[in-house]
């Protein structure tokens, strides 16, 4: 077709086709610009003119154009470029090869338990950071959810094309959204606000958790009528060995009226986080999975100006160490271009053979290293009391990490500082 060849699309040249659906072709293309693959969706030809609905997917297309550059999250995926015209229509994304969720949601495909949480939790942290900057998805669906490598954990949620992009903006457009994933004020077509989401992601954890739909219907109208008067069976009731902690979870997602879901994303996190811990999921001595660093790097003084963005950064770049009693962390003399911070159990600092310190959960240890550029020694020794897990950070991926990321270490460190040296004026005068 003239204007719409098949080996490149606009400047794009074009590898291979990944898909097809009712109103779009997804092609893996690559930049030559940028030397990156991205992915392109573009609008079928026959939608662009002489359809009663082309207007409708031209707003969906330009609604997740509007995107390029304003959701920067590490699991959402980037918009890098659009081309809106009556000829052609397409949107170049971050090609994201790992696939969709939905091969996961059949019964012989089930995800573990701890897998499921994991990207559960990727996905509501996600979806909190939209929402904080005024973007409720209005489509979370298995096929919008991809992985960034197959059967991995972590996650892109992608298609925001559907999206509300005010907090005012609570208009419903007919025909938008998968029906089977629609919340019961949706396909009422009410006002909308994020706990629609939350029930949609609500009932993409019933489908990876079971391989059903919470309500299955021959026909759209019948799955609507469902939705909207009908009360999900538990999935434990399809499959028994569900974890109680996690039919609860699913149950308050999905609850036909949105005051009794979960009122924030972060109490839908967190409520993962706190199943995850007293299922006792992770094997005793192994690494935490992502969703237990985030919840604990979150928790800590330390961090509470740190956004979610930069905490996702330290998960990544932080060693996670498990030490046993009597463990030398750091020793007296040595050099070192390392700071830690002890995540659970005890440490004691000793000089000279005198007890100067014990560090508990959230202190920091060994910064002024960092200063030294890796010359300086240590001043002291660090001794573990107790079992104790901490978080180890190298000079080099402080110095990698973002500078927004490193200004708040910089300035963490400095109230570490200022109240050490409190404390120790403190002491001087009672003497």
């Amino acid at each position: 077709m003239k204007g719409r060849t098949m080996d490149r699309i606009g400047k794009y040249e074009i590898r291979q086709k990944l898909g097809e659906g009712a109103t779009s072709e997804v092609f893996l293309g690559f930049d030559p610009f940028s030397q990156r693959e991205v992915a392109i969706k573009r609008l079928h030809a026959d939608l662009l003119r002489g359809s009663t609905r082309a207007a409708l997917y031209h707003h969906l297309l330009l609604n997740e154009a509007s995107l390029a550059g304003k959701l920067q999250h590490p699991h959402i995926a980037q918009i890098h470029d659009a081309v809106i015209g009556d000829t052609d229509a397409y949107v170049v994304m971050e090609y994201v090869p790992g696939g969709t969720l939905e091969p996961y949601t059949h019964p012989d495909r089930l995800l573990s338990f701890e897998h499921l949480v994991e990207i559960v939790f990727k996905c509501t942290r996600a979806l909190d950071y939209a929402y904080l900057h005024g973007v409720t998805h209005r489509d979370i669906k298995p096929a919008n959810i991809l992985l960034t490598s197959p059967g991995g954990q972590d996650i892109k949620i992608s298609d925001f094309g559907a999206a509300l992009f005010t907090a005012s903006e609570t208009t419903q457009l007919a025909g938008l959204g998968s029906p089977a994933y629609m919340s019961p004020e949706q396909v009422r077509e009410m006002p909308l606000d994020h706990r629609t989401d939350i029930y949609s992601l609500g009932v993409v954890m019933y489908q990876l958790l079971t391989g059903r739909l919470p309500f299955e219907a021959s026909s759209n109208v019948n799955m609507i009528y469902q939705i909207a008067h009908h009360t999900a069976p538990p999935p434990s009731s399809l499959r028994p060995e569900i974890p109680p902690e996690l039919d609860a979870i699913v149950l308050k997602a999905m609850h036909r009226e949105p005051s009794q879901r979960f009122a924030t994303w972060m109490e839908f996190s967190h409520d993962l986080a706190q199943a995850y811990r007293n299922r006792n999921l992770l094997a005793t001595g192994s690494e935490p999975p992502d969703s237990a660093k985030f919840e604990r790097l979150r928790g800590f003084r330390f961090f509470r100006e740190f956004s979610d963005i930069e905490i996702w950064e330290i998960v990544r770049f932080a060693e996670w160490r498990l030490i046993q009693p009597g463990t030398v962390v750091m020793k007296e003399g040595e050099p070192g271009n390392y700071f830690c911070f002890v995540v659970d159990g005890e440490l004691r600092i000793v000089k000279n053979g005198h007890l100067l310190n014990v560090l508990s959960a959230g202190d920091c240890f060994g910064e002024m290293a960092l200063f030294a550029a890796g010359r300086g020694a240590r001043t002291a020794s660090v001794e573990a009391l107790q079992e104790t897990r901490i978080l180890t950070i190298r000079a080099p991926a402080l110095l990698r990490a973002s500078s927004l990321c490193q200004m708040h270490f910089y300035k963490g460190f400095l109230e570490v500082l200022s109240t050490r040296l409190s404390l120790a004026n403190s002491r001087i005068a009672n003497v």
